[in-house]
């Protein structure tokens, strides 16, 4: 009896466990924002029906020069099924951020939050913070930093959504 109690236990831990993995567990709605960027603003609206990886950085950021060629591989081979990185900085002096797009190119969207407006709704406490958005503007999940060992966790994220 004891067995099947521990058995049936491990199995409801398991279940909780990937639930909220896979987005079963209640997500919360993403605060909506405007933000320049280079060519024309970008709102979490426009965006409804895409999956968002938003990401908040800054120049000055060490793990952002890891996850700058992440985030580029990630757009280029989810783009066509939906998913659309943003990467929001946070920068007050548009030199340093220049400095750090020349270095290290960004294939996707760059937005522009030097008030840290947006980044204070999202409650930014580190640096990057991301949070993947589902199709229906929704945040399922969110990571501090940048690790390689989070790599795959965070992918597999991504494609759950996109499957949805």
């Amino acid at each position: 009896m004891k067995q099947i109690f521990s058995f049936s236990r491990m199995l409801t831990t398991v279940s909780l466990m990937l639930l909220f993995m896979i987005g079963g567990v209640q997500a919360e709605p993403a605060p909506d924002f405007q933000l320049p960027t280079k060519t024309e603003p970008v709102s979490l609206q426009s965006l409804e029906g895409q999956v968002v990886y938003l990401d908040f950085w800054a120049s000055w950021c060490k793990p952002c020069r890891q996850s700058f060629p992440w985030m580029n591989a990630m757009q280029a081979k989810y783009h066509a099924k939906g998913l659309r990185v943003v990467a929001v900085n946070v920068d007050s002096d548009s030199e340093q951020v220049k400095r750090f797009l020349s270095r290290y190119p960004a294939e996707f969207v760059v937005a522009y939050d030097p008030q840290g407006k947006i980044a204070s709704q999202y409650q930014v406490k580190g640096m990057p913070s991301s949070y993947l958005i589902d199709r229906q503007g929704n945040i399922h999940a969110s990571h501090i930093g940048f690790r390689d060992e989070d790599k795959t966790a965070i992918e597999n994220q991504i494609n759950r959504l996109l499957q949805n």
